[in-house]
């Protein structure tokens, strides 16, 4: 049997497990609209996928995960609960690590649930610690609803909050954002400048010369315009700064991140919803069997995945190869649900595993 076709066993009985844990089996196009991926993620995806150009259907990507046709897949079904799995290949870019794989298998489950949230997180978190546990990995947990109710508990401007939460996934544009809206950093000379001729209340378009590129002159004034109200605004309060720097820095088990996190509600009350949450989820993780008094939790856990995670993300790890990426990620995409169901929202949970990674791990064991 060849190297593949071992790797695709393994995809088959993964797939075959979460089958008898009672997922429904599903496939998806390999060939996607770009247009719904691009509204989705902006430009920024074009730098992770395969792009081409249909002469009838216009840009199309090669699958760059499951997730999004098996949430369009749902959402067109309207049933209020279901169990999925899948199996099949994905397609990305790894222009900063050559050594990795641009196309490689996924395997699968998704769990559509809105009655008891908590309940579904413990329920795929524990699917997978099962699944996986003879290789001895390290999980990591995490919960990006806690960095966003920071982020909208901040006393500052509903576009400074917007920006903030745009690049959330984005670590360090996120931190020079951080340090120029909290005064840390000096503002740039050019943007200084700028900001002087338009507080004197000059026209600076006034003798600019032609435009140039696809921005009109409506668009620019109005970004100046941001730019004016933004220079205006207050610096944010150096106590919710440091909020959401311990926020971004925590790494401790589970419970005692829950107590590290009930701390901050003093210089952050709107922590208190997600605070909830995450209790909630620690229980139910508990009466699924799982050692949360063991599980790592991570503030920072999930900011460089796919940008639709917005609650509990989790992943596990070989401890003993750290060149590896994770075996296996997932979490909770509230959101996107909302999004591709046009107003209409189910709540949702899920996670892939790499059977190639799985595979060598077990190889690698044997004696």
């Amino acid at each position: 049997m060849s190297e593949k076709a071992r790797i695709r066993a393994e995809a088959r009985r993964l797939m075959a497990y979460f089958e008898a844990s009672g997922a429904q089996p599903v496939e998806a196009d390999i060939l996607l609209p770009a247009e719904t991926l691009l509204d989705l993620y902006g430009e920024d995806i074009r730098a992770r996928a395969y792009v081409t150009h249909d002469a009838l259907r216009g840009e199309m990507m090669l699958r760059p995960d499951f997730t999004v046709p098996v949430v369009q897949m749902h959402m067109r079904a309207g049933a209020p609960t279901a169990r999925y799995t899948y199996m099949g290949e994905v397609f990305r870019q790894q222009e900063r690590d050559p050594s990795r794989a641009p196309e490689y298998l996924q395997v699968g489950y998704e769990l559509f649930d809105s009655a008891a949230p908590a309940q579904a997180d413990a329920e795929v978190f524990a699917l997978f610690q099962e699944v996986l546990s003879p290789l001895g990995l390290r999980a990591t947990t995490g919960d990006m609803g806690v960095m966003t109710a920071a982020i909208e508990g901040l006393k500052t401007s509903a576009a400074r909050k917007s920006a903030l939460m745009r690049h959330v996934w984005r670590p360090q544009r996120f931190r020079a954002l951080l340090e120029r809206y909290s005064g840390q950093a000096p503002v740039p000379a050019a943007r200084a400048a700028l900001l002087t001729r338009l507080q004197a209340g000059e026209d600076v378009l006034a003798g600019a010369g032609p435009m140039i590129g696809l921005r009109g002159a409506d668009e620019i004034r109005a970004r100046l315009k941001a730019l004016t109200e933004d220079a205006a605004t207050p610096p944010l309060c150096a106590s919710e700064v440091a909020v959401l720097d311990k926020i971004m820095s925590l790494r401790a088990k589970a419970p005692r991140a829950l107590d590290q996190l009930g701390d901050l509600l003093g210089d952050l009350p709107a922590l208190a919803p997600a605070i909830s949450r995450l209790e909630a989820r620690i229980s139910a993780l508990a009466d699924q069997g799982v050692d949360v008094e063991g599980l790592d939790f991570e503030g920072s856990y999930g900011r460089s995945t796919m940008e639709y995670y917005d609650g509990f993300v989790f992943g596990f790890h070989a401890p003993h190869r750290p060149d590896l990426p994770a075996v296996a990620t997932g979490g909770r995409y509230d959101a996107l649900t909302r999004v591709l169901g046009r107003g209409q929202a189910c709540p949702a949970v899920g996670g892939v595993i790499r059977p190639e990674l799985l595979h060598s791990l077990k190889a690698e064991a044997r004696p």
